[in-house]
């Protein structure tokens, strides 16, 4: 049986080990950290925090690939319960209704926008300047990005038409939030017969066929290679943990400002003590701005869904995502333009910001998927480096 090496042990690099393994080859991960997941992990009990608001669309095969093999039973879809406490900020206010400019846009959903012109133009041009506003500001949560007008208008208005998609709502919540995934997911490659090494960083290239499932940034320094770089976003996340109250709202989307608060313990109570909830924010920087500034603008978003937050508070902790946040594409960029998966002399890369199509995560899984079938297909003629 022939041997492939994956670096990282995060989503990207156990899909990419378990998908070798699954097809015949003997595989060995190294984990410089201690622990397993990258920007999969999650804070420890009684406060489970996700690293950043993240969840799984079922609509995408990555997701679809993970519950065939069980590893993210049990799950919670939203119900009625978290519908009624959804409202969007318009205006300095709160709303229980959509705006109409952010209708016209989920109406006119089947539009096709160009990859060489940003999204605010075009979508002015075709929607009016009101409902490019709103939708931007409604990607402040995937893109991590303070404006993302700015960007290429068929990157934007892909990820508007996903999240708006018919069948919304497709996000799904595990139960115990996606440590548990990284448990799965590392319990399913140790069945597998795959060889794991935590705490162990890879500072020379091995021998043999070798998936990079890192950072661009620790890719871009193993390798030698300053090619390795692509544009993401930046923004700040703050989790607050707070004893219960009947005014607490499940989410709020920020179409003033690109923020978004998400009650999480709402869909799975097992993410915080009994009787108190978890809550996570996210807001995009702008430029020059300093992160105490943008989590004044946070505090003032929770204001808005927790009143009294403050003489609730339980615990908290905050974070600034820069650079960790998935791939941004400018006008005249596609995915296909990101740095290649298929490296050569027997090399892959995978992660968020590689040649990949899908949304936030889903880039990850589903580069990893294709390095695994690349290094599956060399590894009988492939010459040692």
């Amino acid at each position: 049986m022939d041997g492939i090496t994956v670096i990282g042990g995060g989503l990207a690099g156990l899909t990419a080990a378990i998908a070798c393994a699954e097809g015949g080859a003997r595989v060995t991960l190294f984990e410089a950290h201690r622990t397993l997941g990258g920007r999969a992990r999650s804070s420890e009990q009684p406060y489970v925090a996700n690293d950043g608001t993240r969840v799984f669309y079922s609509d995408g095969e990555p997701f679809r690939w993970l519950a065939r093999r069980g590893l993210v039973q049990p799950y919670r879809k939203l119900g009625l319960k978290e519908g009624r406490k959804a409202r969007v900020r318009y205006g300095g206010t709160l709303k229980a209704a959509i705006p109409r400019p952010l209708i016209k846009a989920i109406a006119n959903r089947r539009l096709v926008a160009p990859v060489d012109e940003d999204f605010a133009s075009w979508a002015t041009r075709r929607l009016g300047a009101d409902a490019a506003h709103v939708v931007g500001k409604v990607l402040g949560v995937v893109t991590y990005d303070h404006d993302p007008g700015r960007l290429s208008a068929a990157f934007v208005w892909e990820r508007f038409r996903r999240v708006t998609k018919p069948r919304f709502p497709a996000p799904r919540y595990i139960v115990g939030g996606w440590s548990k995934v990284v448990e799965r997911l590392a319990t399913h490659a140790r069945d597998l017969g795959i060889h794991i090494e935590a705490g162990t960083r890879v500072t020379d290239l091995p021998t043999g066929p070798t998936i990079v499932a890192t950072s661009l940034d620790a890719a871009r320094q193993l390798l030698a290679d300053d090619s390795l770089r692509w544009e993401s976003g930046r923004a700040v996340l703050l989790d607050l943990a707070v004893r219960q109250a009947p005014g607490d709202l499940f989410v709020i989307s920020d179409l003033d400002e690109g923020g978004f608060l998400e009650r999480y313990s709402s869909p799975d109570p097992t993410l915080a003590p009994p009787g108190e909830s978890l809550i996570q924010l996210q807001m995009p920087v702008r430029p020059g701005e300093s992160k105490a500034d943008t989590l004044t603008r946070l505090e003032l978003l929770a204001d808005l869904g927790l009143p009294g937050w403050r003489d609730r508070l339980t615990w908290r902790r905050d974070a600034t995502a820069t650079g960790r946040t998935g791939a941004l594409d400018r006008p005249g960029q596609t995915w296909r333009d990101r740095p290649a998966i298929v490296r050569g002399d027997g090399l892959w890369l995978a992660g968020d910001q590689v040649a990949a199509p899908g949304l936030l995560s889903e880039v990850s899984m589903n580069s990893a998927l294709v390095a695994a079938r690349h290094a599956l297909t060399a590894l009988p003629t492939l010459r040692v480096r």
